[in-house]
């Protein structure tokens, strides 16, 4: 049974972001119903040892429209108060991130 219930919490869709110093993950999975769930997944590795520290949230398809709702009136609000300038990163072989800013920042949903 355990790897009954191990193959329905596999991953669906998985997407990376990396960010700067965090990673941000966007996982869809399936409950045992074959429903869809979001978990969203911040990980950000700790200076003093090493250890990635992750915060994660799990956001349900009957949700859906009432937070992307709040994440876009939140991003229009700090986009009309504030000049926001998205930093683009690139990562070098040698792991070293290199920035590049970005004139504009635009956000949909």
């Amino acid at each position: 049974m355990g790897d009954f219930d191990n193959k329905e919490r596999e991953e669906v869709f998985s997407k990376k972001v990396r960010a700067g110093k965090r990673t941000y993950f966007f996982d869809v999975k399936a409950t045992r119903s074959n429903d869809y769930y979001i978990t969203v997944t911040e990980s950000k590795k700790r200076l003093e040892d090493g250890v990635f520290v992750k915060h994660k949230i799990f956001l349900y398809k009957e949700d859906f429209e009432k937070f992307a709702e709040g994440l876009k009136d939140t991003v229009e609000y700090i986009k009309a108060h504030q000049e926001v300038v998205e930093k683009r990163y690139e990562y070098s072989e040698n792991g070293v991130e290199a920035t590049k800013a970005a004139d504009d920042f635009s956000f949909d949903i």
